[in-house]
């Protein structure tokens, strides 16, 4: 049987290891580089790096293509993260069981720690591309794949739809519309910049695209679940605050079995999506069942 939670703790370890080294020196004197460091190192689950190096491993290729792209990504993450939790805002104190970065630092310090974050992502990549020799072209396509979906076509979008959705009923697809920008945007990118990254063609790269689609919604779906009945101590944040704040969410619209229904449905289409692939798309399968039943 393939061990999921080893895989996880190891391509963490890697991950973890990458981004230590990218982000500056863990004694600098500088507070943009403390404040960076405070949230892109504090404990998260790393799942859109691991996606990225899964997906890479899936079509052939290895960690070592993909693990400049997974440390971009999760810079990406964590930058929308410190500004998801700014007073304008949803204004959350806590993030991955610590104080969040504008109550660890200031406000000015955090808006800025998430910009710099953004812009080394891509100072990275461009690295990257530099490093593998004469022909960069895949990773040009990575890049533009993750500037997408970082952008004004993608989370950001995402994100303006959820502020101006407060206090409003979404319908079903206008609610799917608004979390696969928000959400499933990066999640996306994530797997197509592993695909890409690993030599993949069109054929693979689009069932694993489907893949991410779903893997994404049900990502949100099981997010909205745990904001109502998941365990703060476990999810290291509040729980309530999308009711609180007048969120429109998959439980408000077809309640809690409804949600771990569709959840489900997602997870068996994204299933269905790489059924064709071989063994070494095993950590995907795990990893979209490990997104049904996290509990954090």
């Amino acid at each position: 049987m393939f061990d999921l939670k080893r895989y996880l703790a190891e391509k963490r370890r890697t991950v973890n290891a990458a981004l230590d080294r990218l982000c500056g020196e863990a004694d600098s004197p500088f507070r943009i580089v403390q404040a960076m460091r405070y949230s892109l190192l504090a404990e998260g689950k790393r799942l859109r790096p691991i996606l990225c190096i899964a997906a890479a491993e899936a079509v052939g290729g290895g960690e070592t293509h993909a693990l400049i792209p997974a440390c971009a990504l999760e810079m990406i993450h964590t930058y929308s993260l410190i500004h998801d939790d700014l007073p304008a805002m949803d204004n959350d104190d806590l993030r991955r069981g610590r104080p969040t970065n504008h109550i660890q630092f200031d406000e000015a310090t955090a808006l800025l720690a998430g910009d710099a974050l953004l812009t080394m992502a891509f100072e990275v990549l461009a690295e990257g591309a530099e490093q593998e020799g004469p022909d960069p072209t895949r990773r040009l396509k990575v890049i533009r794949e993750i500037a997408v979906a970082a952008g004004c076509k993608g989370m950001i979008e995402g994100q303006m739809r959820d502020l101006a959705a407060e206090g409003l009923v979404l319908d079903a697809t206008s609610l799917e519309a608004m979390h696969s920008l928000k959400t499933g945007a990066l999640i996306r990118a994530s797997v197509a910049a592993g695909a890409i990254s690993g030599g993949a063609d069109a054929d693979r790269i689009n069932a694993l695209l489907h893949y991410a689609d779903r893997i994404g919604l049900a990502f949100q779906v099981t997010d909205d679940l745990l904001n109502v009945e998941g365990d703060p101590l476990v999810m290291g944040k509040a729980v309530g605050t999308d009711r609180n704040r007048g969120k429109s969410t998959y439980p408000a619209l077809m309640g809690l079995e409804g949600s771990r229904r569709f959840s489900h449905e997602l997870i068996q289409e994204a299933l269905a999506a790489i059924s064709q692939f071989d063994d070494r798309s095993e950590p995907l399968r795990a990893i979209a069942g490990y997104i049904l039943h996290r509990k954090r």
